[in-house]
């Protein structure tokens, strides 16, 4: 499938993991894919073992199961940069959409900052939060995503204000993320559902192969689904949960942009900023891809740029801004 990509040399092809690494050592690839099931050994076993003696990118090749997910996240956790869902049959169309994005993730897991990776967050929980309820969160992310997001969640204390994530993922994956989520955070942490009141101290994670748009009836803010079309080539797409809360009234807005290749959620950071909300992108250095937050940066839609260490304690802070609602609130 690879070898008709001018843009990716395939230097080896192994049969097991005892026979990757010997080729590893001789051929010292740029990216490894891995698959999970293997004979001899396991893919995250192998993996541990790469991540410990000769770190590299590494795309975990996972099946679309419950299970595949679980484990495709603990590979993230343990250095993964990303994975691929391996279709669950192989026609024209899948076959051509495997093979793009195949194509897209290993040249991008080539140019990925590696050292970004290694999570420089400080896991003690942050103080609670003693600001207004009135706020509203959004964050957006794509690849490097999944670990971003949970040094950010962990620390959180319990009365954070509400958030909605939008990462991407297929369905499946996204339940399993947020019960991951869930059992190492303070706050509910659970994937939203259709007419869903959004509350505090609760994280909601958009569905895989869904839109999340967040609607305003009176002052309480609900959750909604659909299955739209593609939006920035994605579904869950960040620019249309972003445009969304953009058309929130009276209420505190602050919106940060994560690590992801592409611009899937530049458009939709630019215009909550023009409705007044507070937004932040993720900085450079701290970005396994500096995709997503430089093209919001560059659109204009990103007031500030935060290490990823800083980002919990900045969202608080924001929330806390009196500037923040005075802006959201200038509509009225």
């Amino acid at each position: 499938m690879l070898k008709d990509i001018s843009d990716i040399e395939i230097v080896a092809v192994a049969e097991d993991p005892l026979d990757a690494r010997e080729k590893i050592k001789l051929h010292n690839p740029d990216v490894v894919t891995l698959d999970i099931e293997m004979p001899k050994m396991d893919g995250i076993s192998f993996l541990e073992r790469i991540m410990a003696l000769r770190p590299m990118p590494v795309i975990m090749i996972s099946s679309l199961t419950i299970r595949g997910a679980d484990i495709t996240l603990r590979a993230i956790e343990l250095g993964a940069v990303d994975y691929i869902a391996k279709p669950e049959t192989l026609d024209e169309k899948s076959y051509k959409n495997l093979k793009d994005e195949l194509s897209r993730k290993i040249i991008t897991a080539a140019r990925s900052n590696s050292s970004a990776r290694q999570s420089t967050v400080n896991y003690s929980v942050l103080s609670d939060y003693d600001g207004s309820e009135n706020c509203l969160i959004a964050i957006g992310a794509s690849t490097g995503g999944v670990e971003a997001i949970r040094d950010i969640i962990k620390v959180l204390p319990k009365n954070t204000p509400p958030i909605v994530i939008a990462q991407h993922m297929p369905a499946l994956f996204t339940a399993t993320f947020a019960k991951r989520l869930n059992s190492i955070s303070q706050l509910n942490v659970k994937e939203a559902a259709q007419n869903e009141k959004i509350v505090s101290g609760s994280v909601y994670i958009v569905p895989g192969n869904y839109h999340l748009e967040v609607r305003q009836i009176s002052d309480e803010l609900y959750c909604q689904l659909n299955e739209n079309e593609l939006v920035s080539g994605h579904r869950p797409s960040v620019d249309v949960l972003f445009n969304s809360v953009a058309e929130i009234r009276n209420r505190k807005l602050v919106g940060a942009i994560l690590t992801g290749m592409g611009r899937d959620g530049a458009d939709g950071i630019l215009n909550m900023y023009k409705a007044g909300a507070s937004t932040i992108g993720q900085s450079e250095a701290s970005c396994v891809v500096y995709g997503m937050p430089k093209a919001a940066k560059l659109l204009g839609g990103v007031e500030k740029e935060v290490p990823l260490r800083e980002i919990a304690n900045t969202l608080l802070k924001l929330c806390n801004s009196e500037g923040a609602y005075r802006a959201a609130s200038s509509h009225y």
